[in-house]
């Protein structure tokens, strides 16, 4: 028996690199997933079908249309009959280019802020209702560590994921009552797909792994045990918490 058997869960940006991996992970414990992004998901549904598990569905989805967000709900209620549990990942992080806060336009400071949190408030205010008609679930954002040392060239992605954290702990006070749990992941720099096709992100791996307790690099399925935790009933009196998970660089 998996731990999630008889949930449905979706995930935003699972398409490929860490969402891929959340999306893989659930099914696993027995999860039905709907897999979205704005790629297409098919490579990853057709991977967790062929595995032992929960099954996927894949759908195009843009995180910042209203009507995409809806249309996942829906799915995922007319197809599984239930949503229990959303993880938020989709985001804009490993394609942006690093510079100078004073180099960074009107335009790219705003589709960060976005894709990377409005589409949280987007996407929680479109799973709500299916989550209250399940009785309650989780939802999983999923932040950035960035959020506590300011990185270089970063700050339009480090507001966004400082907003993140903001937004789960606002959402999970007026939810609380709900039955309905929400908390964040700080990620660290983590070794996926994306991050390794982008050689930019070579010159931070060395003195990242340095600053870290655990000195190895992070990769996707360092994360997994979290999401687990936040996504069952072992965190069911947890909300409004965001747990760091980047091998002891930020210590709390």
């Amino acid at each position: 028996m998996g731990r999630l058997d008889g949930k449905t869960a979706v995930v935003t940006g699972a398409a490929r690199g860490i969402g891929a991996e959340y999306a893989k992970k659930l099914a696993s414990e027995g999860a039905n997933v709907i897999v979205t992004d704005i790629l297409d998901p098919a490579e990853v549904v057709a991977e967790i079908n062929a595995a032992t598990g929960g099954k996927a569905l894949g759908m195009v989805v843009d995180v910042t249309s209203d009507d995409d967000l809806n249309a996942m709900v829906t799915k995922a209620e007319s197809e599984f009959g239930a949503l229990n549990i959303v993880v938020n990942n989709a985001g804009l992080f490993a394609n942006l280019e690093l510079k100078p806060f004073f180099q960074i336009d009107n335009d790219e400071f705003d589709k960060v802020m976005t894709v990377n949190t409005r589409s949280i408030h987007q996407s929680t205010k479109a799973a709500l209702p299916a989550l209250m008609r399940a009785g309650g679930g989780k939802i999983v954002n999923i932040a950035s560590g960035t959020f506590y040392y300011g990185p270089p060239g970063l700050s339009h992605y480090t507001a966004s994921k400082a907003a993140v954290i903001g937004l789960t702990r606002g959402h999970a006070r007026e939810l609380g009552d709900k039955n309905i749990q929400i908390n964040a992941i700080a990620v660290g720099l983590t070794e996926s797909s994306s991050i390794r096709d982008e050689d930019k992100w070579d010159r931070a791996r060395a003195p990242t792994v340095d600053s870290r307790s655990i000195k190895r690099e992070m990769v996707p399925e360092d994360l997994l045990g979290t999401l687990m935790f936040l996504c069952t009933s072992d965190s069911d009196f947890i909300t409004g918490q965001t747990i760091n998970v980047d091998g002891g660089k930020v210590n709390l």
